[in-house]
């Protein structure tokens, strides 16, 4: 029997990914399409009810503590809308306290816009009766809340980060080619991103970074992976999507659920299953 030789395979490897990458490409355009529709609804700030006396984290039937707090937090000239379908998927596995924060399209800084998480934050907490809570991030809103709970102290109020597409070590591409501040502290390299490099001893924060092999805004797209001595984190390979899919694909909300029910015995992996 004739044994075809691996070498000559080489030349169908190109083709299967540019036909993956093809597929990726036109479910990214769809959903920016179907997102620039929802973009309106999300401009003006999530209404939050007002706190009435002294508030007490509620309780499930079964007598076990109610999950924490769920705050979702959204990329660079993005806002809350893209959450849509996250959020759903949340509420629908007992999420039922889900809050979606918009920063500022003005804001020039990663830490000012930090130090307004953390505000908000506290806010959730008091109003709540809360102690902890957790925070989903895509793209920069990752590195916000990655800089909030390293630098700021978060890690006594954030119980688990999970980041999308977030660039931890920084990207080579950005739009407008870095002539916004928020995207030059984004590139490898800025003050920002130095500061999260530094010691963090004693976080107490759980970590869960969702990185995509056909992510376009982070490269290489490795830098989507959260790399730190001092941190206990779970890095999550997604296949097949792109770096507007990370926040609506169902398999990345089921992956974010998971992530968030955990209860850390799988952290500090340097990697899992692909869930796309």
């Amino acid at each position: 029997m004739k044994v075809l030789s691996p070498w000559k395979l080489l030349p169908f490897f190109p083709l299967q990914l540019s036909a993956a990458l093809c597929k990726a490409t036109a479910l990214e355009l769809a959903i920016l399409a179907g997102h620039l529709i929802l973009y309106p609804t999300g401009i003006a700030p999530e209404r939050r009810p007002a706190p009435v006396g002294a508030p007490t984290p509620p309780s499930p039937p079964c007598g076990t503590p109610a999950p924490p707090p769920t705050v979702l937090l959204h990329g660079f000239v993005d806002n809350r809308s893209v959450f849509v379908l996250l959020r759903r998927s949340l509420v629908r596995h007992g999420r039922h306290h889900v809050e979606s924060l918009n920063h500022s399209l003005l804001t020039c800084d990663i830490r000012a816009a930090a130090e307004l998480l953390r505000r908000h934050v506290e806010e959730i907490c008091d109003r709540t009766g809360h102690r902890e809570v957790d925070i989903v991030g895509h793209s920069l809103g990752g590195l916000i809340a990655r800089y909030y709970v390293q630098r700021l102290g978060g890690d006594r109020r954030v119980r688990t980060l999970v980041t999308l597409g977030t660039p931890h070590s920084g990207t080579t591409v950005a739009p407008l080619a870095g002539a916004h501040p928020l995207i030059r502290q984004m590139r490898p390299g800025s003050s920002v991103l130095r500061e999260l490099s530094e010691p963090a001893p004693g976080c107490r924060t759980r970590f869960v970074g969702f990185w995509s092999d056909l992510d376009q805004w982070m490269v290489p797209v490795e830098t989507a992976r959260i790399e730190h001595p001092d941190l206990i984190t779970r890095n999550v390979r997604v296949t097949g999507i792109g770096h507007l899919a990370l926040p609506v694909h169902p398999a990345i909300a089921a992956g974010v659920v998971q992530a968030l029910e955990s209860d850390g015995t799988a952290a500090g992996t340097s990697d899992s299953a692909s869930v796309a």
